[in-house]
C-alpha cells in the first residue's frame, strides 16, 4: 500500500512538474535573450523581478520537485506563482481562462501537503 502511495506521488510531481516546465522554459528562453519583464508587473514589484519569481516557480520549483530536492518548498513557490496566475493575472477572465493555473495550484498544493514520498533524494 505505502508502494502504491509513493508511486502516486511521484506521478503526480513529475508529471506535473514536466507539464509546468513548459510554462518556464520558454520565459525563461525569452528572459536570457533580453526580455527581461517577460510577465509584467502583476503584483506591483517591478517587470524584473517578477519574472525572476515567476522563472523561480515555473522552472526551479519544479525541477526540484521532479528530483525530490526541498520537495515542500518548491511546491509552496510553485502554488504561489500560480495562485497569482489565477487570481491576479487571470482574475476577471472566465473560469476556462484560469482553469489551467487552478489546476496547477491545486496540485501544487497537494504535493506540498504530502511532500515527495519515498522515491526521491529527500527520501521523506
Amino acid at each position: 500500500m505505502k508502494r502504491n502511495y509513493d508511486l502516486g506521488l511521484l506521478v503526480l510531481r513529475i508529471g506535473v512538474s514536466c507539464l509546468m516546465l513548459t510554462h518556464g522554459i520558454p520565459k525563461f528562453l525569452a528572459f536570457i535573450g533580453g526580455d527581461l519583464s517577460v510577465v509584467g508587473d502583476p503584483i506591483g514589484i517591478g517587470a524584473l523581478l517578477s519574472t525572476i519569481l515567476v522563472l523561480l516557480g515555473e522552472l526551479v520549483a519544479p525541477v526540484l520537485i521532479i528530483i525530490g530536492i526541498k520537495t515542500r518548498f518548491a511546491a509552496v513557490a510553485s502554488a504561489i506563482t500560480m495562485a497569482v496566475a489565477a487570481f491576479m493575472v487571470h482574475g476577471a477572465d472566465p473560469l476556462a481562462k484560469k482553469e489551467l493555473a487552478l489546476l496547477y495550484l491545486f496540485s501544487f498544493i497537494a504535493i506540498a501537503f504530502m511532500g515527495a514520498g519515498s522515491i526521491s533524494v529527500d527520501k521523506k
